[in-house]
């Protein structure tokens, strides 16, 4: 099959190499540096799913009409990438492969002719260097039908999919994005310290301002019925109680995020891109909790501080000290 990957980077860049290994011919967007090395190399993969050197077509936009398509830009480069590659995408299956929420929404309204499923991808990747990606957890991808995706076409992409990757099909991809979202909520405070995650969680204040967010996230999805998801081990029933836990029990969540990344440092995605000079998508993270929030006449001031401080650190440049960063976020 012709499938086409938008944005190859750690996860795009991971998916279009395994589906590239399965056999199927391959097709990725991508810019500047990166499209030069995937140009001139292809794509090198290694880690959890071993290693492999995939030669597909690269190109800024799609030049040739795909059977499939997966949208695995980050959320903030999603309208860009799918109106660069409009002509090609018309009426074409696609897959939103992103974290945070919105993201179906910005890509019904960027392609309204084309059926649209929903990915969450449970393994963890890492662009190691324009052209080069690995695996440091090989998980599942989570997909669950949107807006024009029927089950009969559910089941052919997922096994279509399923051909390079383990795959699992949610029938409330919602509630597992929520969870994810949540777990997610260790990426903004090393992108506003500079420090790696195990650093801030071992940091009582920051750990405690990273415990808050999570139980204004976990709130904020009760009041508005969204019911939590298993994702990454992680039950659905324990995001809920960290909701309800006082703020001295829900740090012990973020404390077991760290031991499970082990010893070596953990920057997060975010501080990632700020690293590599583009702007985070922390208004599809910890935002789309401040719009949720909002969209429902609840407040969310934890998230919301978060927010202006990773738009402050791309603006400026300047990483904040714990004690500013704790200084500054509200109590809640």
């Amino acid at each position: 099959m012709r499938i086409a990957v938008l944005g190859a980077g750690a996860v795009g860049g991971t998916l279009a190499a395994l589906l590239a290994r399965a056999g199927h011919e391959v097709a990725v967007t991508a810019r500047g540096e990166n499209l030069d090395a995937i140009r001139a190399g292809g794509i090198a993969l290694d880690g959890g799913w071993g290693e492999y050197r995939a030669a597909v077509e690269a190109s800024e936009d799609l030049t040739r009409r795909p059977e499939l398509a997966l949208l695995a830009t980050k959320a903030q480069d999603a309208a860009a990438a799918l109106a660069g590659s409009a002509a090609a995408l018309e009426g074409v299956p696609l897959v939103i492969v992103q974290n945070g929420l919105g993201g179906l929404r910005v890509a019904h309204g960027a392609a309204p002719a084309s059926p649209l499923l929903a990915g969450l991808a449970l393994f963890a990747a890492s662009y190691l260097a324009p052209g080069h990606v690995t695996v440091t957890g090989p998980n599942p991808l989570v997909i669950g039908a949107g807006p024009g995706c029927d089950d009969a076409l559910l089941r052919r992409v997922a096994a279509t999919l399923g051909e390079a990757l383990p795959v699992e099909v949610s029938r409330d991809l919602e509630g597992a994005q929520w969870t994810k979202l949540l777990i997610n909520h260790v990426n903004a405070l090393p992108a506003i310290t500079g420090l790696s995650v195990q650093e801030v969680v071992a940091h009582d204040g920051l750990r405690r301002i990273m415990a808050r967010s999570m139980r204004e996230t976990a709130r904020v999805a009760a009041r508005t019925g969204v019911r939590f998801g298993t994702v990454q081990g992680v039950p659905g029933w324990l995001i809920g109680l960290i909701g309800r836990a006082p703020v001295r029990i829900a740090e012990e969540f973020p404390r077991l995020l760290a031991r499970r990344m082990g010893d070596v440092p953990n920057p997060g995605s975010t501080l990632q891109s700020l690293r590599r000079g583009r702007l985070t998508e922390i208004d599809f993270l910890n935002g789309a909790v401040v719009d949720a929030a909002r969209a429902h006449g609840l407040d969310a001031p934890v998230n919301a501080a978060i927010v202006d401080l990773v738009h402050e650190v791309e603006s400026t440049g300047d990483f904040l000290t714990p004690g500013e960063v704790v200084a500054r976020v509200p109590a809640g």
